[in-house]
């Protein structure tokens, strides 16, 4: 994060930081499966490379020629680097940074000691391939309504899972770590996942609640038919479209 931070200052562009957040725990989980190798370590490292590898890629690709994120244009008070170095470092990067120490907790007691159960790593699995789903379809589904020209698209995204819930790709972000904790911590055993559940439902909380979804709508509410749409699609948990 402190060299993502550096390079944020030179374009003046906050946003790079989503570029970086994937390739964090690709780090972490390489890392770890390299000091402690073993089966479990492994597959948990290639989850995590999967997920945070196919994540930066597609935030690289689609904020190419952009300019700032709203959402942090909203969180700073304007673009770039506008409310201050230590504003930003600390509202950002180490923010951001904290976050994945914390969020990594499942992933370092996994490495640390045996499975107890394996059942429980394939259901996570299970889980965390309904979240990469959910990541994958909703953004291409997003890419494609993008792709319509303005004037042929309704001013709201609600087909598809985009009709099942209004943040699909923040929901399949939350099952990914669900599925994560499920493989890692769980699996060896009572005491190691209740230590660590803090991990996934500090996720959770942040990309609904804080850097995510709540703050990506102040800048959606604004657009027509934003408010029907919310009336009848959830926030975050899908549920089979309605009327």
């Amino acid at each position: 994060m402190g060299v993502t931070a550096a390079v944020s200052k030179r374009v003046d562009r906050v946003a790079v930081v989503d570029i970086a957040w994937g390739s964090v725990f690709v780090a972490i989980a390489l890392v770890l499966a390299i000091v402690w190798p073993d089966e479990h370590s492994w597959l948990l490292a290639v989850l995590v490379t999967l997920w945070g590898g196919r994540l930066a890629w597609h935030i690289a690709r689609r904020s190419k020629g952009h300019g700032e994120d709203p959402r942090y244009e909203e969180m700073l008070g304007g673009p770039g680097w506008h409310a201050g170095a230590a504003t930003v470092l600390l509202r950002v990067f180490g923010t951001q940074a904290l976050v994945a120490w914390i969020i990594s907790f499942p992933l370092v007691v996994a490495a640390a000691y045996d499975v107890r159960w394996w059942p429980l790593v394939w259901v996570g699995v299970a889980v965390w391939v309904v979240g990469v789903f959910f990541e994958v379809v909703g953004d291409a589904q997003l890419a494609a309504y993008r792709s319509r020209p303005r004037d042929q698209r309704p001013p709201v995204l609600d087909t598809g899972l985009w009709g099942w819930t209004r943040h699909p790709n923040y929901f399949g972000d939350a099952c990914v770590w669900w599925g994560l904790w499920l493989a890692g911590a769980l699996s060896l055993g009572w005491l190691p996942g209740l230590l660590t559940v803090f991990a996934p439902a500090a996720m959770t909380y942040f990309i609904r609640n804080v850097t995510g979804a709540k703050l990506l709508e102040k800048t959606m509410s604004q657009r027509a038919g934003w408010d029907e749409y919310a009336a009848r699609v959830p926030l975050f948990v899908p549920r089979p479209p309605r009327r």
